[in-house]
């Protein structure tokens, strides 16, 4: 019997770089070529797609084609939809100097072969969203998806290469030796979703060759919930938004910060929240998903003692489920507090009000984003004046980034650089200055 030995690394971005500087992938009737394709990949075994996802997460079919697989095919309709527009040359003016026939503009440039690592929590959406805009851009595109959704990560390394150029994408499966091989090869871009101590050791890898980074990271991202809120309407879109996935969504909110009084009303509603959205046993719900390993599992049900239980609580260590719980009288000092929770915990800080409240998100980094309940013209124009977010959200937790005209993006160390949409044009692309001076 004989074995197929695996590309290295350096073959894979060589023969990439190869194909990029024939220019074929530079033609736009390639680019839209490879969106179809891959939105054909996405339409005929997206039930492949989501069995995976279950295997690895636990997700729903329903959950899946939403927030994966769906969310994947819009951005691919957005894009074929407005690519010819996004790539148009702009014209610059040009100062009366140079003289009257002189004319000058800016065009996108695709800027080579590029490489996606994707994480684990959304291994669909957050390996073929980046893709989408690479492959737009006209670059050769390397995929590294993650090796902790391996169900995943097998399927996309035996679909991808059966409906894209295989010259000009290539999937590397492996985890930190494979990931740690590719940094060390020269890219064009690196686009990392993750988190920030991996970040960092992306950044230090790229900063070897000069390469430009875009870094997707997370945070602590905050629900503040005003004096005079609708309370049922906010416990029902919490509930929603932050048990997703089962938590694990790097925009959900991270906690919720309110005033004493709000937060002994909220609590209830919240508590009742969560059965109505998952039901008297989110375990034997179809719809609620599992903790990734056992290792984020224990890390998750050692944060269940940082505070009272409103509602929830329950583990199953054997099944990697926690139950959608959420915490009261949360100590802003306990373990809950001190990292990105990034699970299916919701503690309850509480503060004086509008001022403490942003002190208390000031001091602390930047996340990736804030949510803000409450009409409150005053509130709503203090937060966006007053703090720092990759994205900030009035009324609806997660639903920015559903925009595909909105960037996303982190800021600080919830990331740097964005995209979707037209944005992932100018991360995958050079936007390039040119002027023309006739000689006669």
């Amino acid at each position: 019997m004989t074995h197929s030995t695996p590309e290295r690394p350096a073959d894979i971005v060589a023969r990439l770089r190869a194909t990029f500087r024939t220019g074929r992938t530079k033609p736009v009737a390639w680019r839209t070529a490879q969106l179809r394709r891959l939105r054909e990949l996405l339409t005929e075994h997206g039930d492949d797609l989501a069995a995976a996802l279950h295997a690895d997460l636990g997700k729903s079919a329903t959950e899946a084609q939403r927030t994966e697989i769906g969310f994947t095919i819009r951005e691919i309709d957005h894009t074929l939809e407005n690519l010819d527009a996004w790539l148009r040359p702009e014209p610059a003016p040009v100062p009366a100097h140079l003289g009257a026939d002189a004319t000058a503009w800016t065009q996108y440039d695709p800027l080579g072969v590029v490489l996606v690592i994707a994480p684990w929590n959304y291994p669909v959406q957050l390996l073929l969203t980046p893709v989408v805009g690479a492959l737009a851009s006209g670059d050769a595109v390397v995929v590294k998806p993650s090796e902790m959704a391996p169900a995943t990560s097998a399927a996309l390394a035996r679909l991808l290469p059966a409906y894209l150029d295989t010259d000009a994408v290539a999937v590397v499966e492996g985890g930190v030796p494979e990931t740690t091989a590719l940094l060390a090869e020269r890219f064009d871009h690196v686009f990392y979703t993750g988190n920030g101590a991996v970040g960092r050791v992306v950044l230090r890898a790229a900063a070897e060759h000069l390469t430009p980074v875009t870094l997707e990271l997370g945070g602590k991202s905050p629900a503040f919930v005003d004096r005079g809120a609708d309370l049922k309407v906010v416990a029902e879109r919490l509930a929603r938004g932050k048990f997703l996935n089962a938590g694990q969504t790097c925009v959900a909110p991270d906690y919720v910060l309110t005033d004493p009084e709000t937060a002994a009303a909220l609590e209830p509603l919240l508590a009742s929240a969560v059965e109505a959205v998952h039901g008297a046993d989110p375990q034997t719900s179809a719809e609620y998903g599992r903790i990734v390993n056992e290792r984020h599992f224990d890390r998750l049900a050692g944060l269940l003692g940082s505070g009272r239980v409103v509602v929830g609580g329950g583990s199953d260590r054997a099944d990697k489920y926690i139950a959608p719980t959420v915490l009261a009288d949360v100590d802003p000092d306990s373990p809950v507090m001190a990292e990105e929770i990034f699970g299916p915990i919701l503690p309850i800080v509480t503060v004086p009000g509008l001022d403490e409240a942003i002190d208390f998100i000031n001091d602390r980094d930047k996340p990736l984003a804030l949510y803000v309940f409450g009409d409150d013209a005053v509130t709503r124009d203090r937060i966006v004046a007053e703090t720092s977010s990759g994205g900030l959200g009035y009324g609806l937790p997660l639903a920015h980034l559903t925009v595909s005209d909105l960037p996303f993006g982190g800021v600080g160390e919830s990331g740097m650089g964005n995209y979707h949409g037209r944005y992932s044009i100018e991360t995958f692309s050079h936007r390039k200055a040119v002027l023309d001076k006739p000689l006669s």
